[in-house]
């Protein structure tokens, strides 16, 4: 019996169906969600969110937020969630070069700083995702 999967953005509805499981990055650390769970709610970290639907998996680079787990439901609202497939890897790649030149440059405000950390972890996940999905495309097409 799946349960039900709805990622949420401030933007958009990045993904709703229903699943066998989800596994979401805590902010304490991973965390496994299958259908019959107990009631939860808890923070976001940033990391990769794991969904797998009938022997398909699934990715998506989550940064922050919550998580709300129901007796039929799963919802995950999100700051950001890009689906591994949607990520453009050489633009990710850009941002990482771009946020680790800011780091490099030094900085008058304290903001300026946690931006571009932000900026440089997000880029990381993103890349970190679509460079998994793209060696697991490779291994099951050998």
């Amino acid at each position: 019996m799946p349960i039900q999967l709805d990622i949420v953005t401030p933007e958009k509805l990045a993904y709703s169906d229903e699943v066998d499981a989800v596994v979401l990055p805590g902010s304490e650390g991973e965390l496994g969600v299958l259908p019959h769970h107990a009631p939860l709610i808890s923070t976001l970290g940033a990391g990769e969110l794991r969904l797998r639907k009938g022997g398909q998996e699934e990715s998506f680079a989550i940064i922050g937020g919550f998580l709300q787990v129901l007796p039929d439901r799963v919802v995950v609202m999100a700051e950001n969630a890009d689906m591994a497939s949607d990520i453009d890897l050489e633009k990710a790649q850009e941002a990482r070069r771009q946020a680790e030149q800011a780091l490099e440059g030094g900085f008058v405000e304290g903001a300026d700083l946690a931006a571009a950390r932000a900026a440089l972890q997000a880029s990381l996940i993103r890349i970190r995702v679509a460079e998994r999905r793209q060696h697991e495309g490779r291994r099951r097409h050998v």
